[in-house]
């Protein structure tokens, strides 16, 4: 699995950092998501996919690989 965020459609909600702190970042200045860990193990795919489920802007995806 690779997380991806779309910088351009974030809107800094932050609330992927609620589910997987680990996985996403905040970048302040810019007032967008930064992917902490692309390719986080895949025991941690239920945390990343209640994040891209529950982001408001949909600016998080998942890709399989």
């Amino acid at each position: 699995m690779r997380v991806v965020a779309d910088s351009g459609l974030c809107q800094g909600h932050q609330l992927c950092q609620g589910e997987a702190p680990d996985v996403f970042g905040f970048d302040a200045g810019a007032d967008v998501v930064v992917v902490l860990d692309p390719r986080p193990p895949e025991e941690r795919r239920a945390d990343v996919s209640a994040a891209v489920k529950y982001c408001p802007a949909f600016a998080l995806s998942i890709e399989e690989d």
